[in-house]
């Protein structure tokens, strides 16, 4: 298998809404939100992608793995968990655009990477992910401003997103309406699977950055109605747990020192479900915290595709929030929300005084069964101002297991995730 790209683990699939990912094309042609009327369209600021050109991408993979993998660890409290880190990092990265100072050196440390190296291996590697009938993925950027807080943006900070990410700029008051629209936008990019990122409108923000992916997947062997049947998941407390447990034979078995597993492809082979089980002696939170990018990054690698794997998946499905500002400021972004110490100054200017982020809303969704897999995530930064086969393995997933949404291209898990409990939605 391939060694994984830069921007590696844990990249956020969001289940596919129109099947097709961005290109330069397509965000010229990018319309504004389906609730815009005539009016408030006029609003859209004109901001066209230049053309970039082509790179590879230079950044390191095992520091951008460690960025993800830092966030799921920080996220997983024992229960339910998914998290997008590629959705995260592209609404970050688009801030990071407009930081300066201790604020972008801060960001750039916890990136692991600088972010005009940042931008150009998102890009490149959001351009070149597979898109066929098995397995697509559609990501969407916008940048929303604030009409009526007294806000200066510096032209260089939205040309730059659009380039990189092909952010569309929607210029509104933030009254009530406008978290409608932000969340009508979310579900139209995501397939409805994120029906809404934002809980209220930010009217106290003067600008939001917001991310969507999505991602459908179809089995390459869809499961027969005999491959399904009834069995027993027990949670970390012990208690049992009846559903359906779809089984097959699998051809990819995966390796740990304390886990084993296995991936199941998606149509084409660009992308496959995988997922690790630890050791009946290891609490899944025991092994979350034990890996590194490195080390899933070699597990993944040297799948034995010589192995006969009897397989056992849960049907499941669920879905996820947090707000990750405290995270993230663990994770050392902590000037970026501090009102008196972040510097955005290469993002504009406020007359309501210093920008710095707020709010950093994250949603996702899940459903496995049958047919095959559809994921969803939003991302929401909002910018504040102060004062405003071999031998036969059997792998059965009844019990707390780690799971992977992955690009088989470059081995780079879009989803990362814990079952803990089917029963939970």
């Amino acid at each position: 298998m391939k060694r994984f790209f830069a921007t590696v683990l844990l990249l956020a699939l969001l289940a596919g809404c129109s099947g097709k990912k961005q290109d330069d094309e397509s965000w010229r042609s990018e319309q504004p939100p389906a609730v815009m009327d005539d009016d408030s369209a006029d609003l859209m600021r004109g901001v066209e992608p230049r053309q970039l050109a082509a790179r590879s991408d230079t950044a390191e993979p095992d520091a951008l793995a460690d960025f993800g993998l830092a966030l799921f660890q920080r996220c997983f409290e024992g229960g339910n968990t998914l998290v997008s880190p590629l959705s995260v990092l592209e609404a970050l990265a688009m801030a990071a655009n407009g930081a300066a100072g201790n604020t972008l050196t801060q960001m750039e440390t916890a990136f692991g990477t600088d972010i005009m190296t940042l931008n150009a291996a998102l890009h490149a590697y959001v351009q070149g992910l597979p898109d066929g009938e098995g397995g697509s993925v559609h990501i969407a950027n916008g940048i929303w401003l604030n009409a009526v807080a007294g806000l200066t943006v510096e032209p260089e900070f939205l040309q730059t997103n659009a380039d990189y990410y092909g952010a569309g700029v929607y210029e509104r008051p933030f009254d009530g309406a406008l978290a409608d629209e932000i969340n009508s936008w979310v579900a139209e990019h995501t397939a409805g699977r994120i029906d809404s990122i934002l809980d209220r409108s930010p009217e106290g923000a003067v600008s939001c950055l917001v991310n969507a992916l999505s991602f459908d997947g179809v089995w390459e062997d869809v499961y027969r109605a005999d491959q399904v049947r009834d069995g027993t998941f027990t949670t970390a407390d012990g208690e049992a747990r009846n559903g359906p447990f779809m089984w097959s034979t699998e051809r990819a078995f995966l390796r740990d020192g304390d886990a084993v597993g296995f991936l199941k492809y998606y149509q084409g082979r660009d992308y496959a479900f995988a997922a690790l089980l630890p050791a009946e002696d290891v609490s899944l939170g025991d092994y979350v915290a034990s890996l590194t990018g490195e080390r899933l990054r070699e597990v993944l690698e040297n799948a034995d595709e010589n192995a006969y794997v009897n397989a056992a998946i849960p049907k499941f499905s669920g879905s996820y929030g947090a707000q990750l500002q405290t995270i993230l400021a663990d994770m050392g972004l902590s000037d970026a929300f501090d009102p008196g110490r972040a510097d955005f100054s290469r993002l504009g200017k406020s007359d309501s005084g210093n920008l710095y982020l707020g709010r950093v809303l994250h949603k996702t969704f899940i459903n496995v069964d049958e047919k095959g897999t559809q994921a969803g995530a939003a991302t929401a930064v909002e910018v504040e101002a102060a004062g405003l086969l071999g031998p036969e393995e059997q792998v059965c997933l009844d019990r707390p297991f780690l799971y992977m949404l992955i690009d088989c291209q470059h081995n780079a898990p879009l989803f990362i995730g814990a079952v803990t409990d089917i029963a939970l939605g």
